[in-house]
């Protein structure tokens, strides 16, 4: 392959080494041109520019490009799915904020912000970072949410992407991770899938609502044996399940219907697989909730999970009994092995069957474990000299191509690494390219942007329908039975304005998030943590850590990281913006 410097960056976005889907978007973003606002007036959006042109670590890129993307997300009503409850709605904040920089402008240089120099505007940001002065808003929270999408939206752009040398776009082969990493042709084994007489027959689910398999005739009528709500890794294998056994089957999903084959290699793109309905974080401790703090499509949150996988330990299951807090688990790890051994060789997870903690695999894992990345070679490195034990990570994603009798061939993971934004190649064992399709080849009917708001009750109180809405009309599914499974939000909300299922009050309550602490490094050597399954290695040593004051333990995994990923947390934890923000 040829070697392409910073300097040439966009050759190779011309080169056949780019998808057509990735080379859409960032074209999209190097022809974008300066447009009247939609949303501020003209004054406020010269402020923004102004903000956007002192947040900025160079000058790349135009200050109207951030700010035109901000103008047209707020004049579109889009977010990312939460806020601050202490926030007032995006639009408002972004309008008190505007007017608060503008009257400090005056108060201390005696012009507008937008007539002051850059490092005039620096000096004013510095100032509300540092709580002097007043302001109308939370200053952390107003400088917090700014320069986290400022700073999304500038190193999204492909000039940006140039001055910092990154090729992580680069899409259309595979990556080889050994030694010097380098974009290389990739080797799918065509003659392994051409030879063998089993066709890949997995049925596209991009509209199962005309699926010819489907048992439904009238939807409007038709009384169905089960309604599925949701179909992320709780709805789609029960879906495949009942259909399997012959019922007649419905499942609505609130997001869209995605083909994995469009899916774009950038950050930006991927916010399209994320639940972007407005939710808050608010309490004492008010924590950032993250853009994929959710799924929205069909095959739900395992859209933009990293494929890792490992199981749990025989002790989680009993926290109460070992700790004395919480609760034991109602089932053991010995009445779930079974299962977890079904879910590894139908998923093809990747891994190492002498994996050294816990108790022994029956089966072993189905494929050898995926190789690991500059980041997971520099944590095995680390942790050898420190005496903690790794082993490659379990992960659901392919090593190699992969047979499965009931849905067919699927091609082995080329180390794209950005198993977030949506596989693109069907490796990851997202539910979209595994239980859904082996559901809609058994006649179920899988209806996309189809958002339930009630159920119907008969006489006895049973449910005997469904309500949603789809495409703003209000549609019923009348039905025998419900499988509500639609995340740890969703499901409860829907059960609490139902009044359904709450006789212990405890529905909504309890919640628990999934906590983690990254570390980030800076290093000598090129580290490429961009490419290759995110979670590579894996530690439980520390699974019961010895003299903890805490129930319970953590594990040690490395992590995979991109340029928007990385300069988002930055920027959200630090709030750096300037010349500061370009030392990072």
């Amino acid at each position: 392959m040829k070697d392409f410097p910073a300097a040439t960056i966009l050759e190779l976005l011309d080169s056949d080494f780019v998808t057509a889907p990735t080379r859409r978007a960032l074209k999209k973003r190097l022809r974008a041109e300066e447009k009247p606002p939609r949303f501020f007036s003209v004054s406020e959006f010269e402020i923004l520019k102004g903000v956007c042109d002192a947040l900025a670590p160079s000058a790349v890129v135009p200050c109207w490009f951030a700010a035109g993307e901000i103008d047209l997300r707020l004049a579109e009503h889009k977010g990312n799915g939460w806020r601050y409850a202490e926030m007032p709605p995006d639009g408002e904040v972004y309008r008190i904020a505007l007017g608060e920089l503008d009257r400090l402008a005056v108060k201390f240089f005696e012009k507008d912000f937008a007539a002051l120099e850059n490092e005039q505007r620096r000096e004013i940001l510095r100032r509300v970072k540092n709580g002097e002065n007043g302001f109308a808003l939370s200053h952390d929270r107003f400088l917090e949410e700014i320069c986290a999408e400022f700073v999304e939206l500038f190193y999204s752009h492909p000039l940006v992407l140039e001055e910092i040398g990154y090729v992580g776009f680069a899409d259309a082969r595979g990556w080889n991770l050994e030694g010097e990493l380098r974009i290389t042709n990739y080797e799918l084994l065509e003659d392994e899938i051409q030879n063998s007489k089993v066709e890949d027959q997995r049925p596209k689910i991009e509209d199962q609502s005309k699926n010819p398999k489907s048992k439904i005739q009238n939807p409007k009528s038709d009384v169905v044996d089960a309604v599925v709500i949701g179909t992320g890794a709780g709805g789609a294998p029960i879906l495949a399940r009942l259909s399997q056994a012959g019922l007649k089957v419905v499942a609505l999903e609130a997001g869209k219907s995605f083909d994995y084959r469009t899916f774009a290699t950038d950050e930006r793109e991927q916010d399209k697989l994320f639940w972007n309905d407005e939710r808050l974080s608010a309490g004492e401790n008010a924590v950032a909730f993250g853009n994929n703090n959710s799924g929205c499509g069909v095959g739900g949150s395992t859209l933009h999970f990293t494929a890792y996988t490992p199981r749990p330990q025989a002790d989680d299951f009993r926290l109460f009994s070992d700790f004395g807090v919480g609760r034991d688990w109602c089932l053991s790890y010995e009445d779930l092995e079974p299962y977890f051994d079904e879910l590894e060789w139908f998923l093809g997870v990747s891994g190492d069957s002498n994996y050294p903690w816990g108790k022994p695999h029956r089966k072993g894992y189905p494929l050898p474990p995926l190789p690991l990345n500059g980041a997971a070679r520099l944590m095995q490195t680390a942790c050898e000299r420190l005496n903690i034990r790794t082993a490659p990570a379990p992960n659901a994603a392919l090593s190699q191509n992969y047979f499965q009798e009931k849905i067919g061939w699927r091609r082995a993971c080329t180390n794209r690494g950005f198993c977030q934004a949506g596989c693109s190649t069907g490796a990851k064992g997202s539910m979209d390219t595994t239980f859904l399709p082996l559901a809609a080849r058994h006649g179920a009917e899988i209806r996309s942007e189809c958002f339930v708001t009630e159920f119907e009750f008969d006489s006895n109180g049973k449910i005997n329908a469904v309500v949603y809405s789809q495409n703003g009309e209000i549609k019923k599914q009348p039905c025998k039975n419900v499988f509500l499974c639609a995340g740890g939000i969703e499901t409860p909300r829907l059960l609490l304005i139902n009044n359904l299922a709450n006789s212990s009050g405890q529905i909504g309550c309890n919640f628990m998030a999934h906590t983690g602490v990254q570390i980030w490094g800076v290093f000598d050597e090129e580290i490429f943590p961009h490419k290759g399954i995110p979670g590579g290695l894996i530690s439980e040593d520390t699974h019961r850590p010895q003299d903890a004051d805490f129930a319970g333990g953590y594990l040690l995994q490395s992590i995979g990281v991109m340029p928007v990923t990385y300069v988002s947390q930055l920027a959200r934890s630090e709030k750096v913006f300037g010349s500061e923000l370009g030392d990072w």
